[in-house]
């Protein structure tokens, strides 16, 4: 919901990082990649209950999120750059929910599960529309510059990260947080799917919003 917004503050920001980057001959694929490893350190930090650890690795993942895509702009964008940064964030995010599990068997099957499962709902109406939106040449105005189609919702990258601060810094609430979160997921996916459908009867309209 907020992504759109932040955008423009945030690219300014990791402007000059990027830059740096660049100047030593890090790719954009590079830090994709090692962004990727250290958020998978969060999987065992939670299952191992250390969850400022855990924290870290989910923060500096996200930074490499943004990095990667402000090195793409200063070098190349390519589509095999966003597929590969796509992939790996939904494994990621999947990974983060999975980590809280074997945290605490127990006490986050069920709510561990819900979301994983809901992660599917919002995951695959994002790509699936994606996917045909490239096919039939639908315009992206809020991301100009992204690979793919970003379909925006009530849930997108901003809100969860700040879902998987709040499991970290109040894991004995992991539960009731990822209902919360679950119900607000499905919101965002029952959207998408309404717009969705309604735009892709109409060749050649603009998708409607989804923001709640």
């Amino acid at each position: 919901m907020f992504d759109p917004k932040l955008l423009p503050a945030t690219r300014k920001i990791l402007d000059l990082p990027a830059r740096l980057l660049v100047r030593v001959g890090v790719s954009a694929d590079q830090v994709t990649i090692t962004g990727f490893i250290i958020g998978l350190l969060a999987v065992p930090f939670l299952a191992f209950e250390l969850y400022e650890f855990a924290l870290a690795a989910i923060l500096l993942n996200r930074l490499c999120d943004g990095l990667d895509g402000a090195v793409a702009r200063r070098t190349q964008l390519t589509d095999a750059g966003g597929f590969l940064d796509i992939v790996l964030d939904f494994i990621f995010y999947s990974a983060v929910v999975f980590g809280f599990l074997l945290a605490s068997p127990e006490q986050n099957a069920i709510a561990s599960g819900l979301l994983l499962v809901t992660f599917m709902g919002t995951g695959s109406t994002f790509l699936a529309f994606a996917c045909i939106a490239g096919k039939r040449g639908i315009e992206n105005p809020e991301y100009p510059n992204k690979s793919l189609h970003y379909m925006g919702g009530l849930t997108e990258g901003f809100e969860t990260i700040l879902a998987f601060v709040a499991f970290c810094l109040w894991p004995q609430h992991f539960s009731v947080l990822a209902y919360i979160f679950a119900a607000a997921c499905w919101l965002t996916a029952i959207t998408r799917i309404v717009a969705g459908y309604r735009t892709l009867k109409q060749p050649g309209a603009k998708p409607e919003s989804t923001n709640v």
